[in-house]
């Protein structure tokens, strides 16, 4: 059964006041801040994050990642920023969103999950019942040398993603190579909460306003 809410758009790799501005301005429902990843695009110093977590408005939510796994590296992080989202984009012990949320009661978790085949589906219940308030189901690969932790560009297998959303008892994003090309499939496919999306509105790097009208039409219908 659909759901009879129009799906969410978070814009990710947001690199500037401007860009912040330019999403909020086109219909973002949140905006994603990346701190320090082992590899991919849009890295922001923590510095300028806060100044464009303290510039957006509310109800838009802004998502700090992080790939820091230990749990006092994760609040030092988040203090910094200041966002009322915190997107784990590796795995962590089980006892860290307790631990989270014992010291950050009001800010939210997102827990990545990097589809590559179906033992993910168990992960993102496991996840859900540890603590995690949504998930974000993306194309990343945690298991190579460097860690793809997101950014990839890359499509990952929607079954899979589809199969999570139906189990899952929160909100899930989807991730992952998305484009004004695919957006109604992936939609249809995985009726997600929400949609994550970086390169599939840029261009040369740069938040592209014309790119992200059509995507957010075509999202709206």
């Amino acid at each position: 059964m659909e759901s009879p809410f129009r799906t969410r758009i978070k814009i990710c790799c947001i690199s500037s006041l401007d860009e912040a501005r330019l999403a909020v301005r086109l219909g973002a429902d949140a905006l994603g801040l990346v701190g320090r990843m082992p590899s991919g695009p849009g890295v922001v110093a923590d510095t300028l994050a806060a100044q464009i977590v303290q510039a957006t408005p509310p109800p838009v939510a802004t998502f700090m990642l992080t790939s820091e796994t230990n749990t006092a590296d994760i609040i030092a992080h988040q203090q910094r920023v200041g966002a009322n989202t915190i997107q784990l984009v590796d795995a962590v012990p089980p006892e860290t969103y307790a631990q989270l949320r014992a010291t950050l009661p009001a800010i939210k978790l997102v827990q990545v999950i990097h589809v590559i085949d179906e033992k993910n589906i168990d992960e993102a219940l496991l996840a859900i019942q540890h603590g995690a308030d949504a998930l974000l189901l993306d194309s990343g690969n945690p298991n190579l040398a460097v860690k793809e932790l997101g950014g990839t560009g890359r499509v990952h297998n929607w079954a899979v993603s589809r199969r999570i959303v139906e189990q899952s008892p929160v909100p899930v994003f989807l991730a992952g190579g998305l484009s004004i090309d695919n957006v109604r499939k992936a939609v249809e496919t995985v009726q997600p909460f929400g949609l994550d999306i970086c390169s599939g509105v840029r261009t040369n790097g740069q938040l592209d306003a014309y790119k992200l009208e059509a995507f957010v039409r075509l999202l709206i219908g």
